[in-house]
């Protein structure tokens, strides 16, 4: 019974681990997208960049980031 529980709370943990690179992908798309249309007007065009770029670095982030590792 102790196996089969473990299993389950890894299958979960893979679970969840891919829900979040997902989440990451799709909101760094997001942020893409809301940086490029800041960025067509002149006004908002500094605040666009900043936007698209910290989506580019999210996106990135849900691609190749492993969130379970710890870093010490």
């Amino acid at each position: 019974m102790t196996a089969h529980s473990l299993s389950t709370r890894h299958i979960a943990g893979l679970v969840g681990s891919f829900f979040g690179h997902v989440a990451a992908v799709v909101i760094g798309f997001v942020l893409m997208v809301v940086g490029l249309a800041l960025g067509v007007t002149m006004i908002m065009l500094p605040a666009g960049i900043v936007i698209g770029l910290v989506g580019v670095l999210i996106l990135l982030a849900g691609l190749f980031a492993h969130f379970d590792r710890k870093v010490l």
